[in-house]
Order: structure tokens, then C-alpha cells, then sequence
């Protein structure tokens, strides 16, 4: 069963999603997907260059289009103010099914593809992949959700969240700074 949003309106929340952190911004929450449908909330991540979020099941997840995985989404990034605005019960966010959630704007205009984020003292590059909802995300929250974050202005600001790639290994808590490169 769908998750509705708490909003009536989505769009009341844009101008909260508008005004997060340009530069520097914080690592809410982190979640690992060990096997298919099942979600795992930590506090510490580890970053590898050849598994992504290790723990994580993207390495063993095929690409549709390639049949392999897809390096361009090896860590997905969504705000942590978009996914509150879908999903105001924090337990409910990592449904989305990404790996973190961060207060910090992702729109298209900040962190066009090519920029690299710091996040703890792993970096990531943000992929041209586009990171859009899917059936499974309709399933969660709802087709209206997905309209939202698919429509032109969730594209522009990134509401379903971006792909990255590890370029530098590292560690991330819960609560440390991301920041542009």
C-alpha cells in the first residue's frame, strides 16, 4: 500500500527544498540494500570504488540496459527535505530505496554531472544517469509522488534524488558534512 505524502500540495514544500545548503550540507540518514526489498539503517558506511556502499547489493544488481552494473549508480543520493515532504515518518524514507539522504541541494544547477561531493572522507561523482521514479517507487508512495518528482520542476531540483560513483574510497557517518568539490 502507497505511502501518502503529508502534504495535500507537494509543491508547498518546494521552497524549503529550494533553500538547502548550496556547498556544504549534512549526511541525515544512511541505508544499505542488502538483498532485493530489504533496507538496513546505519550509522557508518564504507565506500569502494569496485561495490559502491559496501554491504550494499548494487554490485550484484544488473543494469537493464548493459546487463551488468551500472558504475554511473553505484550510490544514489536523495534530500532529505524532498523525502520528508513524501514521507514526513523518518522510518519511512529509506523506502525510496537509496543509499543517502541529504540536506543539501541537489538540483541540477547546483551539482551538475561531473561534480564531485566529499562525503566524509569518500568522494563521489555525480553520474549523467538521471534518477527518476520508478514502479517500485509508485508502489511505495503513490502515483502522484511520482508524478511530482518526475514532472519539470522535480527533473530541475533533483526531487527523486541523483547517481554517483565512487572516485575516492572512504567512510561517511550519520551527521557528517557533504560538501562540493
Amino acid at each position: 500500500m502507497p505511502m501518502r505524502p503529508q502534504f495535500v500540495d507537494l509543491d508547498a514544500a518546494l521552497e524549503l527544498i529550494r533553500a538547502a545548503p548550496k556547498d556544504q550540507g549534512t549526511i541525515e540518514l544512511i541505508a544499505r540494500r542488502p538483498a532485493t526489498g530489504t533496507r538496513e539503517i546505519v550509522d557508518r558506511a564504507r565506500f569502494s570504488l569496485e561495490l559502491g556502499l559496501v554491504g550494499d547489493g548494487w554490485h550484484r544488481r544488473p543494469s537493464k540496459k548493459t546487463g551488468a552494473p551500472n558504475p554511473e549508480q553505484q550510490v544514489t543520493l536523495m534530500s532529505s527535505r524532498a523525502i520528508a515532504a513524501i514521507a514526513p515518518n523518518r522510518d519511512a524514507w529509506s523506502g525510496a530505496g537509496d543509499q543517502l539522504y541529504v540536506d543539501f541541494d541537489l538540483s541540477a544547477d547546483n551539482v551538475p554531472p561531473g561534480t564531485k561531493l566529499e562525503v566524509g572522507t569518500a568522494v563521489l561523482q555525480v553520474s549523467a544517469h538521471p534518477h527518476r521514479g520508478c514502479a517500485k517507487f509508485t508502489n511505495r508512495f503513490g502515483s502522484e509522488v511520482t508524478k511530482w518528482v518526475n514532472s519539470d520542476v522535480g527533473c530541475q531540483l533533483n526531487l527523486r534524488g541523483i547517481n554517483t560513483q565512487v572516485v575516492v574510497a572512504g567512510e561517511a557517518r550519520r551527521g557528517d558534512t557533504i560538501r562540493k568539490l
